[in-house]
């Protein structure tokens, strides 16, 4: 009978520990990451630094990869959805289709947070990023600091992200006023599809067609567009005579930066912002307040937003930020100069 006890005692424990295994996994937190795509470097740095961070503070994250189509991101997240996540985290391919997610995921008790671009026309919980309008005004600043006069380009990014509207009002803000007084020609005005460097490419070889080579400044909204620019400018052995802005510091636009054929970029410190985002979804899910800095409208309502600020990088103050950061090291923005040029 003694025996009978002794094995009925244990297997009610088993029992017990295996009911406690399955409360821990359910009451662990579980974030769903669904990004836009990961071809672009940048995105592979806020996946790897937001899922870390979550992880430090316990939580588990769930990511998806949509590859810039919008259907099957909306798939996808949906299926985050029925995987029983606390917080979606979105990175949307087009702000307006992936929009339609958030009410579903209201439904399910599943907050939503849009991260560096918005989610248009819903009732988003919150929305983190830089000053956006400020990173086209930094853009269009330091060309005009270095050329006041001459032909530009108008080099837009994805026409189905909100983002690429943000850059070029506030290219505009700042290149408005030159427009005007007739010192800056706008010689050209175009979006590249999913940001894609081919696409720029092309773009750029027929503007400078168009234009008998005669572009003096391409506004880039971002370091690919910017990268297919330059070798269109290459072809012409206009590399390095035409500026050329851009953003995201990748490391491809770095290197050109103290090889001298990209005017400038502007950094976003990832890593703040991807730390920063998922203490966030964290928080949210613990249902924390969220502290936040500023509201951006989204054709329905005012986002409450955190917005981070941007730096702007050139050959000058490269070595201050992109590598004193460790976002990239010294050796690999150099690596394509001589050794004696490098900074000491």
């Amino acid at each position: 009978m003694k025996k009978y006890f002794l094995v009925g005692l244990v297997l009610t424990l088993m029992l017990v520990a295996v009911n406690m295994g399955v409360l821990a996994k359910k009451d662990q937190i579980v974030i769903g990451l669904s990004m836009d795509n990961l071809r672009l470097e940048r995105w592979q740095h806020d996946r790897d630094i937001f899922i870390k961070r979550a992880e430090e503070l316990g939580a588990k994250v769930l990511v998806q990869s949509a590859n810039s189509d919008d259907m099957l991101q909306l798939s996808q997240a949906e299926n985050l959805i029925t995987q029983g996540i606390d917080v979606l985290v979105i990175v949307p391919h087009n702000g307006k289709v992936m929009g339609s997610i958030v009410e579903e995921a209201h439904r399910n008790g599943v907050k939503v947070l849009a991260y560096d671009r918005l989610l248009m026309d819903c009732e988003v919980d919150y929305y983190i990023s830089f000053d956006n309008v400020k990173v086209g005004e930094l853009q269009a600043q330091y060309l005009v600091n270095k050329r006041p006069t001459g032909n530009y380009f108008l080099l837009g990014g994805s026409p189905t992200d909100n983002n690429a509207k943000l850059f070029r009002e506030g290219q505009m803000n700042v290149l408005r006023p030159y427009i005007e007084k007739g010192d800056i020609k706008i010689v050209g005005d175009q979006w590249a599809k999913d940001w894609l460097p081919q696409e720029a490419m092309k773009i750029i070889e027929n503007a400078l067609t168009a234009n008998n080579n005669n572009i003096d400044v391409i506004v880039a909204s971002n370091d690919s567009t910017a990268g297919g620019a330059i070798e269109a400018l290459a072809e012409q052995n206009l590399d390095g005579k035409v500026l050329v802005s851009g953003q995201d510091a990748d490391l491809a636009a770095c290197q050109r930066i103290v090889e001298g054929t990209q005017a400038m970029t502007v950094y976003k410190p990832i890593r703040e912002l991807a730390t920063v985002a998922a203490e966030i979804a964290v928080a949210m899910a613990k249902g924390e307040e969220i502290v936040t800095n500023g509201v951006v409208f989204n054709g329905l309502i005012e986002v409450p937003s955190i917005l981070l600020t941007p730096i702007p990088v050139d050959k000058d103050n490269i070595l201050d930020t992109v590598i004193k950061d460790g976002f990239h090291t010294l050796e690999e923005v150099y690596k394509n100069v001589p050794k004696e040029k490098w900074p000491k």
